[in-house]
């Protein structure tokens, strides 16, 4: 993936590849961002120029982020990407960009993508996903070291804070009946 702000950075000026992508060495994935065609492409591909369509100071969140690790049984139709500023622009069908500011120390890069931590990924996720998956997502990112020990202590209390919303004190638990 190349965006024409990082051929302007390397001294080569986006009227240039814009030519090049006439001539069809380079394919026009978005506004101002191009794929070139010998290299395959794969998931990774996709994800790079979803960020790269969004513009600058982008990052993937929330599932995306646990799809990239194969965590807590995600598969998202839509890439999700963070942006720091207003995006104007129409994004990809199959991209879905917020708007938010998330601290650097949650932001990391993963295989040359910019994207929040996994930390960071499961505690946004906790509310929308079945808390069992997010344990077993937890255990998971810890054995591989994705996770320190106190990070996935933080997200198991959040579950289990979570849990103890859902049960309302003056309704009788299932079992209770």
């Amino acid at each position: 993936m190349l965006t024409t702000r990082q051929a302007e950075d390397v001294g080569v000026p986006a009227v240039e590849v814009r030519k090049l992508a006439a001539r069809g060495a380079l394919e026009r994935v978005g506004y101002g961002t191009y794929r070139h065609k010998a290299v395959s492409a794969d998931d990774w591909t996709a994800l790079a120029g979803a960020l790269g369509v969004v513009g600058e100071n982008t990052y993937l969140e929330g599932d995306t982020v646990l799809a990239l690790f194969d965590l807590a049984l995600v598969n998202p139709s839509k890439a999700r990407v963070g942006a720091s500023h207003r995006y104007r622009g129409r994004p990809p069908a199959d991209v879905v960009v917020s708007r938010r500011r998330v601290p650097d120390a949650d932001l990391a890069t993963y295989h040359g993508l910019r994207a929040t931590t996994v930390r960071r990924a499961l505690l946004d996720s906790v509310d929308h996903l079945l808390p069992g998956r997010v344990r077993d997502a937890v255990a998971d990112g810890e054995r591989r070291d994705l996770l320190t020990g106190a990070e996935s202590a933080e997200i198991l209390n959040a579950v289990a804070e979570r849990e103890r919303n859902l049960v309302k004190p003056d309704h009788p638990a299932a079992g209770d009946r």
